[in-house]
C-alpha cells in the first residue's frame, strides 16, 4: 500500500476537535474507507472515550530504557519497536487507535514525541488513512512530530475570536511550509446564520446538536449518537469531502 492520506484536526482548545475526530473516523469506517490509524496526539488522551473503546497503553507510559537496554534476546531493535507499537494499539472494527498520553512522573515529552514520530512512520503503510486528533495549536507539526498532513482541518466555533484564531493557525501552518490549498475550516456548533470573516475555505459547518451535548454530559461515546442527528449528518458530508481530496492526491 502507498503512503496513507494524513488528516490532522487542529484548533484552539474547546472547539470540539475530539468530537469531530471521533465522528469523522466513524463515518469513514462506515463508508468502507478502511483501515484507518487513529492517533490521539493530545497528552490528555480522550479520543478512545469518544470512540467507546478501551485504551490499555499509551506511548507516554513507555520507558526509554525498554528501547535500548531491555530488548529481549533474539530480537533486534526494529523488530522489538514494531512489537511494542503493535501492543500499544487499541484495535477496533475498521481502525486502530494509538494514543500519545502523558509521560509517567515529571518527565518531559521529548521521548513520547519521538516515539509518536517513529510509531507513525513504522506503522502507517498498513493503513489507508491516518487521522490525527491533535492538541491545541500546531506544536506537533512545528516540531516535526507529525509530518505535513495532506489535509489540515482547523476547528472553530462560529464566533469572531474563534475564527481569528483559526486564521492565525492557518498562517502558522503556511509559515511551516504547508500549502494553503491543504488547509480548511470546520465550523463547529454552527448556528446556521453566522457570517464568517475568514480567508479559510469552509469544508464543513457542523450544527449545534443536543445529542452531542447529552453524550458529553453523560460521558457516553460520541459515536453512539443517533444516525439521524444533525452533527452526524454533517460529518458524513465532511467525510465524503475528505475522501474526495485524498483520492485526488493519490491520482496526482
Amino acid at each position: 500500500m502507498t503512503r496513507p492520506c494524513t488528516v490532522v484536526i487542529s484548533g484552539k482548545g474547546g472547539t470540539g476537535k475530539t468530537t469531530i475526530s471521533a465522528l469523522l473516523i466513524d463515518a469513514m469506517v462506515r463508508a468502507g474507507e478502511r483501515p484507518i490509524l487513529a492517533v490521539d496526539a493530545d497528552p490528555n488522551a480522550n479520543l478512545h472515550e469518544a470512540l467507546g473503546i478501551t485504551l490499555n497503553e499509551t506511548l507516554g507510559s513507555m520507558r526509554e530504557e525498554a528501547f535500548t537496554r531491555s530488548i529481549p534476546p533474539g530480537m533486534d531493535r526494529t523488530g522489538y519497536i514494531r512489537y511494542r507499537f503493535r501492543r500499544a494499539l487499541a484495535e477496533a472494527e475498521g481502525y486502530d487507535l494509538l494514543a500519545m498520553g502523558r509521560p509517567e512522573g515529571s518527565g518531559c515529552y521529548c521521548f513520547p514525541n519521538a516515539l509518536l514520530t517513529e510509531c507513525i512512520e513504522t506503522l502507517e503503510r498498513d493503513y489507508r488513512y491516518v487521522i490525527v486528533d491533535s492538541e491545541a495549536g500546531m506544536e506537533h507539526i512545528a516540531r516535526g512530530t507529525i509530518r505535513r498532513p495532506d489535509i489540515l482541518l482547523i476547528a472553530s466555533d462560529p464566533g469572531a475570536r474563534g475564527i481569528r484564531t483559526a486564521d492565525r493557525i492557518r498562517d502558522l501552518a503556511e509559515s511551516l511550509g504547508l500549502e494553503r490549498e491543504k488547509v480548511f475550516l470546520v465550523v463547529n456548533r454552527d448556528h446556521g446564520d453566522a457570517v464568517l470573516e475568514s480567508g479559510l475555505p469552509v469544508i464543513a459547518r457542523i450544527p449545534e446538536d443536543p445529542a452531542v451535548d447529552e453524550a458529553d454530559l453523560g460521558g457516553t461515546p460520541i459515536v453512539g449518537i443517533p444516525e439521524e442527528s444533525p452533527a452526524r449528518a454533517a460529518v458524513r458530508d465532511l467525510a465524503s469531502r475528505v475522501v474526495e481530496i485524498c483520492d485526488q492526491r493519490r491520482r496526482g
